[in-house]
C-alpha cells in the first residue's frame, strides 16, 4: 500500500473485543478499525452483539458513538444491532459504502431500516451467512438423532423408571433426509447427513449440484417429495417468499412419521400447521431452534407438547463465533479493496 493511500475506515458498530478488532487489522492491513470500546452496550456472552440493554449511554456517550459510526466507509456491524440506528447513520452518512451484519439472516434488519433506493443502491450490505453453518448442522443432525431414537420416549420412561417392551429403533443410513434450502447452512447439513450414510435430498433455486446431495428437488416439487423422505430440515432465511412455506400443503403430504428440524427462521414453518401435524402422528418429531415470535410465548403449545423440542435460537452460539466472524469481515474488506465480489450480498429485493 502506498504511503498515499487511503485506507477503508472502518468503524465496529457493535461490541467486538480488541482481541479481534487487532486480528482484522492483520488480516487485512489497509483497513483502519476504529473503535470505542466504552461506547458499545458490553456483551452478557458470547456473540452477543446487541450488548446489555440495561447499558445507557449518556447524551454526551450518544452523540460521540453517532459520531463515530457517521465517520465510516464500512461497519462491522449494524450501529446497536438497531435498524432504526442503521436508517439514521445512512442518512447522515453519505461516504459509508458497506455495511456487514453479524447476524447470518441480516437482510432481514436491513429491510426493517427501511432504506430509500438511492441507499440500496449506494450501500452493498453483506451478511455473516455461512459462518454458522458447521454449528446449526450439528443442532440438525441432533434433531433428527432424536426422532429417529424417540427422545421423548427414552425421557419419559426414565422419568418414570419404567423399563417397557423393546422397540426398533430408526437409523440414520435407511433415512432419506430432505434438506430445505442448501445456501451455507444447507450444504453443511448435506455434507453431515451424507457422511452418516443418509439418502439426502435438497431443494434449490439454481440447479447447481452440491456434495453429498442425492438429488435436487425444485421449489415447486416440494410438495411431491415430501412424501417420499423420513426427515425434513428447513434451512431457509425468512423473507416474503419463503414464508410458511413449510405449511398445511407440506403437513399433508407428508410420509407418516416424518421427522422435522428447524434451523433457518421460524417464519417458514407454519407453527399452527405443525402442531396439526405432530398431534395426529404426521409428523412424528420436530427439533426447533427457531420460532414465528421469539422469545418464544409462555402460551405457546410448543413448550409442552411431547414429541417437541424447543431450543431458544441458541444452537448457531459458539465461542469461537467471534473470531470467525471477523475473519469473514476482513476476507470481506480485502474483496472489496481489490474490486472482487463480496460474499453472502444481502438481496435487497427479497432482503435475505
Amino acid at each position: 500500500m502506498s504511503a498515499t493511500e487511503k485506507k477503508l475506515r472502518a468503524v465496529v458498530a457493535v461490541p467486538l473485543s480488541e482481541e479481534h478488532c487487532r486480528l482484522i487489522e492483520e488480516l487485512e492491513p489497509r483497513v483502519e478499525v476504529v473503535r470505542d470500546h466504552g461506547l458499545v452496550h458490553p456483551m452478557r456472552g458470547p456473540a452477543d452483539w446487541s450488548g446489555d440493554p440495561a447499558h445507557v449511554r449518556t447524551p454526551e456517550e450518544q452523540a460521540a458513538f453517532d459520531a463515530m459510526v457517521d465517520s465510516a466507509d464500512a461497519l462491522f456491524g449494524i450501529p446497536d444491532v438497531d435498524p432504526a440506528a442503521l436508517k439514521r447513520t445512512v442518512a447522515a452518512n453519505p461516504r459509508l459504502r458497506w455495511v456487514m451484519t453479524t447476524a447470518a439472516g441480516g437482510g432481514s434488519q436491513v429491510k426493517a431500516a427501511d432504506l430509500d433506493a438511492d441507499a440500496l443502491e449506494r450501500i452493498v450490505f453483506t451478511t455473516s451467512a455461512g459462518v454458522h453453518g458447521g454449528p446449526l448442522a450439528e443442532f440438525a443432525v441432533f434433531g433428527v438423532f432424536a426422532g429417529a431414537k424417540n427422545l421423548p420416549r427414552l425421557a419419559a420412561d426414565q422419568a418414570t423408571r419404567t423399563w417397557g417392551d423393546r422397540w426398533e429403533m430408526r437409523q440414520i443410513d435407511e433415512l432419506t433426509v430432505l434438506v430445505v434450502g442448501l445456501g451455507g447452512i444447507g450444504a453443511e447439513c448435506a455434507r453431515r447427513f451424507h457422511a452418516l450414510g443418509a439418502r439426502v435430498w435438497g431443494t434449490t433455486r439454481s440447479g447447481a449440484p452440491v456434495e453429498g446431495v442425492d438429488r435436487l428437488v425444485p421449489l415447486d416439487e416440494l410438495v411431491d417429495a415430501v412424501g417420499d423422505v423420513d426427515a425434513i430440515v428447513v434451512t431457509l432465511p425468512g423473507t416474503e417468499q419463503t414464508h410458511h412455506l413449510i405449511g398445511a400443503d407440506v403437513f399433508a403430504a407428508v410420509k407418516p412419521g416424518a421427522i422435522v428440524a428447524s434451523v433457518g427462521r421460524g417464519t417458514v414453518v407454519d407453527e399452527a400447521a405443525l402442531l396439526a401435524a405432530l398431534d395426529d402422528g404426521r409428523v412424528s418429531f420436530a427439533a426447533l431452534d427457531v420460532f414465528e415470535v421469539e422469545p418464544l410465548p409462555e402460551s405457546s403449545p410448543l413448550w409442552s407438547h411431547p414429541q417437541v423440542l424447543v431450543s431458544p435460537h441458541t444452537a448457531a452460539l459458539n465461542s469461537k463465533e467471534e473470531e470467525r466472524i471477523a475473519r469473514r469481515f476482513a476476507e470481506s474488506a480485502t474483496s472489496l479493496l481489490d474490486g472482487r465480489p463480496l460474499r453472502a450480498v444481502v438481496d435487497t429485493v427479497e432482503f435475505y
